[in-house]
């Protein structure tokens, strides 16, 4: 069974910044549209970056111009740069596809924005 990892997770202040990683735990497949999704307690869970095979990227507004999503498809693998950081931005931090059936969904990493 393919399992998504996320890495990269952490605590930091109000304008901060963190790089995410997201890679599959299992060799032999691809991701053809990737997307970072977040969580915070008592919230949907809401897509906030996708990024396809080919380079585009989309952005929920709420990260739009602070957050940069990409892909190294040589070690399929996705980040995530996310650059002044606030404290709404604080939630667990999944990828998973963005079109089509997503995998099971992996512990995520958190992400703490706090003074």
């Amino acid at each position: 069974q393919a399992q998504l990892v996320e890495s990269g997770g952490g605590l930091v202040q109000p304008g901060g910044s963190l790089k995410l990683s997201c890679a599959p735990s299992t060799s032999g497949f691809s991701i053809y549209a990737m997307g970072w999704y977040r969580q915070a307690p008592g919230k949907q869970r809401e897509l906030v970056a996708t990024i396809f095979s080919g380079g585009t990227t989309n952005y929920a507004d709420s990260v739009k111009g602070r957050f940069t999503v990409s892909r190294d498809n040589a070690k399929n693998t996705v980040y995530l740069q996310m650059n002044s950081l606030k404290p709404e931005d604080t939630a667990v931090y999944y990828c998973n596809r963005a079109i089509g059936s997503p995998i099971s969904w992996g512990q995520g990493t958190q992400v703490t924005v706090s003074s």
